[in-house]
C-alpha cells in the first residue's frame, strides 16, 4: 500500500509542477505584448498638421515635433506651412522679418489670434528664437549670418525636448528636410494683357530620412490664400485668340 502511494505522489509530481510552469509562460508572453504595443507607441509621432496639398511632402504626413526645416527664401511656403499648426490651435511666431505684414499672414490662412512676429532681433537674433521656442511651439527665423554649431545644437536640444518645431529660412546644419520651390508658372495673363489668376509652383522636400526627393504640384497661393493641389484646382478658362470678324455685303 505504501509503496502505491508513493508511486502515485511521484506520478502526480511532474503534474503538479506543470501547472506553475505553464501560468508563468503565460504572463511572460502577456508581459511581451504589454511591452511591444508601448514600444509601438511611444514610436509614433504626433506630427504638426500641415494642408493636405502638402502632407505628401513628409513622412509623418506633417511637421516632425522636435525638427528643423530648411526653406528658401519664399515667404509663401513658410506662411503655408504655419497655417494648419495655427489653426490647430498652436502658437507661431516669425523672428527677423521686417517686411511681413500680419495680413500677408491671414491672407495665407495664419491665425492671427496665435501668431506673434519679431520684427528686428539684431544680432542676438538666435537667443530671441531659442527664448520664443521655449513658449511657441512653432518658430519661423530668417538668420541674418550662419550660426555656430554648438549653439545651432542647443537649440535642437531645446526644440526635442519641447516637441517644437523650427523652420529657417536658409541653410541649417542637421535639418530634418530642405523644401524648394521651384518650376512657377502664373495663369490669367493674355496676350499682352489681363490680370495674373494664380501661381502653380513645385515644392521639392529632400530629408535625411527620405534621400529620394518628394514632390507636390500646388496653386501657392491658392484662390483662398492656402495651397491648392493642381488636380484640384479651380482653372481659369483659357482664351484662344481668334481672327477678327469681319462684316460681309449681303
Amino acid at each position: 500500500m505504501a509503496l502505491h502511494e508513493t508511486a502515485s505522489r511521484w506520478g502526480a509530481a511532474p503534474a503538479e509542477a506543470a501547472g506553475p510552469r505553464a501560468q508563468t509562460a503565460a504572463e511572460v508572453q502577456r508581459l511581451r505584448a504589454q511591452i511591444t504595443r508601448m514600444q509601438r507607441r511611444s514610436a509614433q509621432i504626433d506630427a504638426m498638421p500641415v494642408h493636405a496639398a502638402l502632407a505628401p511632402l513628409f513622412p509623418e504626413r506633417g511637421l516632425r515635433p522636435g525638427a528643423v526645416y530648411s526653406l528658401d527664401a519664399s515667404t509663401s511656403l513658410l506662411l503655408a506651412l504655419m497655417a494648419a499648426p495655427s489653426r490647430a490651435g498652436s502658437w507661431c511666431a516669425a523672428i527677423g522679418m521686417p517686411e511681413l505684414a500680419a495680413e500677408a499672414a491671414e491672407g495665407y490662412g495664419v491665425d492671427l489670434e496665435r501668431f506673434a512676429l519679431v520684427p528686428d532681433p539684431g544680432d542676438r537674433w538666435l537667443a530671441v528664437a531659442s527664448a520664443v521656442a521655449e513658449v511657441f511651439p512653432v518658430v519661423a527665423v530668417r538668420p541674418p549670418r550662419a550660426a555656430r554649431e554648438a549653439d545651432t545644437a542647443r537649440l535642437g536640444a531645446k526644440l526635442r525636448d519641447r516637441g517644437g518645431v523650427l523652420l529657417v529660412q536658409g541653410a541649417w546644419p542637421q535639418a530634418e528636410a530642405a523644401l524648394r520651390l521651384r518650376d512657377p508658372e502664373w495663369t490669367g495673363l493674355g496676350q499682352g494683357h489681363g490680370l495674373l489668376a494664380a501661381r502653380e509652383v513645385t515644392i521639392e522636400a529632400v530629408g535625411r530620412r527620405f534621400p529620394v526627393p518628394r514632390s507636390v504640384r500646388v496653386q501657392l497661393p491658392g484662390p483662398l490664400g492656402a495651397p491648392v493641389a493642381t488636380s484640384t484646382a479651380t482653372r481659369r478658362p483659357e482664351w484662344r485668340a481668334v481672327g477678327r470678324l469681319e462684316a460681309v455685303a449681303g
